[in-house]
């Protein structure tokens, strides 16, 4: 039997297959709701689909996404036990990145997956995810070259969790300097799970 968080999850899920709130609606495939435990201590957010996201509906599963399960691998975990997801859940023409309105029109489902989950650590991937995490919570923000790998302790009626900043694993892909980077960051989520 499914609990209530389980049955809300999936009920989001419906609403964003279904969602037209914007016009990406009109060019992606499949709309990319996230996936993993509803119970998940750690919450992963990039930006948005690229195009085998958009092809497979479901979060990182190109290159970047290879790159993620090395790194979710490295804290001993498996992909299963977080939750993935993105602030817009559908693909931005050619990867383009998502308008202020796109993100402004789709984060209340991101907003409400995250009260529900109440992950212990939220992960933003990257300036656009970062940017919208940070806000959300009221903590100054600033260029993720600066502050990744810094905890935010962060506490509400609905969260007490802890914030990551971290690069976007895409970023990685390009720049292959920046991948020792995210390990070393990756370790900090493993610190704060096990209270090393």
């Amino acid at each position: 039997m499914k609990s209530k968080a389980e049955s809300e999850i999936n009920h989001i899920r419906q609403q964003i297959e279904n969602c037209k709130n914007c016009p990406l609606w009109k060019t992606r495939l499949n709309p990319v709701a996230g996936e993993g435990m509803v119970t998940a201590k750690v919450m992963l957010i990039g930006e948005a689909p690229g195009k085998n996201e958009d092809i497979q509906g479901r979060p990182f599963v190109g290159r970047a996404g290879k790159l993620l399960d090395e790194l979710i691998q490295s804290i001993c975990k498996e992909r299963k036990e977080i939750f993935i997801t993105n602030i817009v859940k559908c693909r931005p023409p050619k990867n383009r990145n998502p308008l202020k309105s796109e993100i402004q029109t789709c984060t209340h489902y991101l907003d409400k997956q995250i009260e529900l989950i109440k992950p212990q650590i939220i992960v933003p991937l990257g300036n656009f995810a970062t940017s919208y995490i940070l806000k959300k919570f009221s903590i100054s923000e600033g260029r993720i070259g600066t502050i990744h790998g810094r905890t935010y302790q962060m506490k509400n009626n609905s969260t007490d969790s802890n914030i990551i900043p971290m690069y976007h694993p895409a970023a990685a892909i390009y720049n292959p300097n920046l991948k020792e980077t995210l390990e070393k960051d990756f370790k900090k989520i493993r610190n704060l799970l096990y209270n090393k």
